[in-house]
């Protein structure tokens, strides 16, 4: 991702098209420039739309995971399966359960 990107996108905020989609996207490109801390607020305010992205709580818990912050990772993946499961996104589910899983082993 670019700062160009980032930056079309971060005009956006608060405009009309301002939502779960355009938060996440932003929160995505964050996450690709490495600015972790920003990206996981970005996907908390995607979630603040829309508590139902699945792929915003999956995001959510890497941006976390980025920063150390593996109990913030592991909340939001577990909030991450339950929403998946109940959407029947069960790929989405999957993978979190995959993330959970590589957490919990020994180092």
């Amino acid at each position: 991702m670019t700062d160009t990107l980032v930056e079309r996108l971060r005009a956006q905020l608060g405009g009309v098209r301002d939502g779960a989609l355009l938060r996440f996207s932003f929160g995505t490109a964050l996450l690709g420039d490495g600015a972790y801390a920003e990206a996981a607020q970005a996907f908390r305010d995607a979630l603040d739309f829309d508590p139902h992205y699945s792929a915003a709580w999956k995001l959510l818990g890497k941006a976390l995971l980025a920063i150390e912050d593996e109990a913030g990772a592991a909340a939001a993946w577990r909030s991450g399966v339950d929403t998946a499961t109940a959407r029947g996104d069960i790929q989405a589910a999957k993978e979190m359960t995959v993330f959970l899983n590589r957490l919990s082993r020994p180092r």
